[in-house]
C-alpha cells in the first residue's frame, strides 16, 4: 500500500529538490530479481539500493516492523520517522514532513 504513494510524493516533490531513495533489506544475491520485479510492478521511479545489515539495524533502531520511513534534512538529520503504514492517515503526515523539512534552511 505504501509503495504507490511514495511514488505519488515522489512525482509531486522532486521538483522542490526531494530526493526519494528506498532500501532493501532483502539479500541481493538472493532477492534481485524479486526486487527489480517488484519495482517495475509498481512503477518506482526513484533510486532503490540495498542496505547492509549494519546500515538496516541503526535505521530500524531494534524494530523488526516495515515498512519504516524515513524524511531527512538537508543537513542529515531525520525530520519524522514512520513505521507502518496507514493509507487513510501516513501520506498526508509524509507529505507534511516533507514540506517542514523544506522549510527549514539547510
Amino acid at each position: 500500500m505504501e509503495i504507490p504513494e511514495l511514488v505519488k510524493l515522489h512525482k509531486e516533490f522532486q521538483s522542490r529538490g526531494v530526493e526519494m531513495i528506498g532500501l532493501s533489506t532483502e539479500d541481493p544475491e538472493a532477492l534481485a530479481e524479486s526486487v527489480s520485479d517488484f519495482i517495475r510492478q509498481y512503477n518506482v521511479d526513484y533510486q532503490i539500493g540495498w542496505a547492509t545489515r549494519e546500515v538496516a539495524q541503526t535505521l530500524m533502531q531494534g524494530r523488526s516492523s516495515i515498512p519504516q520511513s524515513f524524511v531527512i534534512a538537508r543537513d542529515g538529520r531525520i525530520v519524522r520517522r514512520f513505521i507502518g503504514f496507514r493509507a487513510d492517515l501516513t501520506p498526508g503526515q509524509i507529505k507534511a514532513a516533507l514540506e517542514e523539512a523544506l522549510a527549514e534552511k539547510s
